[in-house]
């Protein structure tokens, strides 16, 4: 087996906002499984998709996609800040080859990634990972965002890149499932807003902290079924869980944006780190999902789901 997949949803509440001790236990065992499965794979090699929250990637320079040839995590929310492991070599022949596959990826030596990125490979990693990795930022927030089509294509030719190594690669989702938090947008916004949408980079801890304060009201206020974001919606996450395990990922060029944003929420739209993750699996052909996990909570604003998946041998 030279591939296998974890998707696992993040969320900044997670630690703060705690739902009852139940939920809470179910969730890190859950966890402690897919620790345990991915020290039993040992990667050489964890390519990572996620999303940013306007943190790290900017108007300034909005690309659908990028891949870190560098990459810095910002610290926000707990997550522990300063340079990643990334294999810089790697890296950069995977560019080339997903440019050579026909998709215009953007490159960066000096990403900055948020806890879209850096807090599931905390979860799976610890805070102190040394494990080579690669960042794949895909934009789930910075609108105009283009057909999901794409998404999948993307991870085919990650995928087919990645499975002609001869390494253990472990592909990794963060993000989804279905969340409606309170991430501003360009369109209407504040001309202080619009500065910081456009570049907002490096904040004071005084503005950060501000910042993290207005999710936490929300999610509180969410949790009592006090606030107008969308309610987190199992039933659209549970299509999602669905498509992803049947293999049948054509079914999601049909998926719209509108369709994602009504069902699942603003950031539903985080469900393309799942879909490129595994498109790119999908490069060794069949696989089965073995283990899958889901909770709507509500203290945390997500649908939060969980997945393993390896070659199907």
């Amino acid at each position: 087996m030279t591939l296998a997949l974890c998707a696992l949803s993040h969320s900044p509440l997670f630690g703060i906002n705690n739902p009852g001790p139940e939920t809470l236990d179910c969730v890190e065992s859950a966890l402690g499984t897919m620790r345990a499965f991915v020290r039993d794979f040992d990667p050489e090699l964890t390519v990572i998709f996620g999303p940013d929250h306007f943190n790290g990637v900017f108007y300034d320079m909005m690309p659908a996609f990028c891949i870190g040839s560098g990459a810095i995590s910002v610290g926000d929310w707990g997550t522990e800040p300063g340079p990643l492991p990334v294999d810089r070599e790697a890296a950069r022949k995977l560019v080339r080859a997903v440019l050579d596959a026909g998709i215009d990826v953007a490159q960066s030596e000096r990403m900055q990634v948020d806890h879209g990125i850096v807090q599931s490979l905390e979860f799976l990693f610890g805070k102190q990972m040394v494990q080579p990795l690669i960042p794949v930022f895909v934009n789930a927030v910075g609108l105009p965002l283009g057909p999901l089509q794409r998404i999948r294509l993307l991870g085919e030719a990650i995928g087919r890149e990645i499975a002609s190594w001869d390494r253990r690669v472990l592909v990794v989702a963060s993000g989804g499932l279905s969340h409606d938090p309170p991430i501003p947008r360009l369109e209407g916004a504040t001309p202080e807003v619009a500065a910081r949408l456009i570049d907002g980079r490096n904040p004071s801890p005084e503005t950060r902290t501000l910042r993290q304060q207005r999710v936490i009201a929300a999610g509180k206020a969410h949790a009592l079924g006090d606030s107008a974001f969308q309610p987190i919606n199992p039933a659209f996450d549970a299509q999602i869980m669905a498509t992803l395990t049947s293999g049948c990922l054509t079914d999601a060029d049909h998926w719209s944006n509108e369709w994602i944003e009504s069902s699942g929420g603003h950031s539903g739209h985080e469900i393309r780190a799942w879909l490129a993750a595994f498109a790119a699996l999908s490069a060794r052909g069949r696989y089965q999902v073995t283990n899958q996990w889901y909770w709507p909570v509500d203290e945390w604003m997500t649908g939060f789901g969980m997945m393993i998946a390896q070659e199907d041998i």
